[in-house]
C-alpha cells in the first residue's frame, strides 16, 4: 500500500500519456516545421504539468501521539457534527474533509488498527460538498477496530468530477496511522466517523494535511 515515490503510482498511466503526447506534438512541430502545432503542444504541456501536480505524493511526518486521529486527506473541513446514522451502525462524530482538484489526493490511514469490514456502494456524483454526498454518492469505506475494541470508520466519496476510488486494504489487514492506503481521482471528500464522546480538535473551514493534522484524540 505504501509508495514513497515522488508521484502516486495510480497516476503513472496518466503521467505517461500526457508527457508522451506533449513530447510527440513538440517533436512534430519542430521536425515538420509547422508552427501552428506549437499551440496544441503548449496546451498539452500545461495538461502534463497539471497531471504531475495532481498525482504528487509528498512525504509526511505523522505525530507520535498514539491517541491522535490524523487527517486521511488534504483539504478543508466541511462537516463536524454528531450524526445518528453511520457506517458504524450507531451515533458517531463525523468529520468530513473536502479535496479540491488542487489538493494532494493520496489518502492516509487515520489510526492504527485492524480492518474488520470494507464496503463499496455504487451511487451518484453530487458535488462532494453537497450534504447528500455521504449517503448517495459513489463511496468506499473501511471499518477499523482499534485498541480496546473501539471501532472507527473512514469513507472515500466520489464527487462531481471524481469517478474513480482506489482503496487497497482488505479485511484482516493491520493498518498503521499515516500510511498511504488509497486515492480518489479527481476532487472528492473523505468522511471520518469516531465514537460520539470524542471531542473534535478541528472546526469548519480548517485546512488539513493528510498524515499530519490531528482531527481528535481517542484515549
Amino acid at each position: 500500500m505504501n509508495n514513497s515515490s515522488m508521484f502516486a503510482r495510480e497516476g503513472y498511466p496518466f503521467i505517461a500519456y500526457s508527457v508522451g503526447l506533449t513530447a510527440l506534438l513538440f517533436v512534430a512541430a519542430w521536425r515538420l516545421c509547422i508552427p501552428v502545432l506549437f499551440i496544441p503542444a503548449s496546451l498539452a504541456l500545461i495538461l502534463a504539468l497539471f497531471v504531475l501536480y495532481f498525482f504528487r505524493n509528498p512525504e509526511r511526518t505523522t505525530p507520535d501521539d498514539v491517541a491522535a486521529v490524523i487527517a486521511p486527506a488534504d483539504g478543508t473541513v466541511i462537516v463536524v457534527e454528531r450524526v445518528p446514522e453511520t457506517p458504524l451502525g450507531k451515533e458517531a462524530l463525523k468529520i468530513s474533509i473536502f479535496m479540491s482538484v488542487f489538493s494532494v489526493h493520496v489518502n492516509r490511514t487515520p489510526f492504527d488498527g485492524k480492518v474488520i469490514d470494507t464496503f463499496h456502494h455504487q451511487g451518484k456524483f453530487f458535488d462532494a460538498r453537497d450534504g447528500r454526498a455521504s449517503c448517495e454518492n459513489e463511496r468506499n469505506g473501511i471499518v477499523l477496530e482499534i485498541a480496546g475494541g473501539v471501532r472507527i470508520a473512514f469513507v472515500q466519496i466520489a464527487g462531481l468530477v471524481a469517478r474513480r476510488i482506489i482503496s487497497y486494504p482488505m479485511i484482516g489487514d493491520m493498518l498503521v496511522r499515516g500510511e498511504r492506503y488509497g486515492l480518489i481521482r479527481f476532487g472528492s471528500r473523505v468522511d471520518v466517523y469516531l465514537p460520539p464522546e470524542v471531542e473534535p480538535l478541528v472546526k469548519l473551514g480548517d485546512s488539513t494535511v493528510a498524515g499530519e493534522t490531528v482531527l481528535a484524540r481517542i484515549s
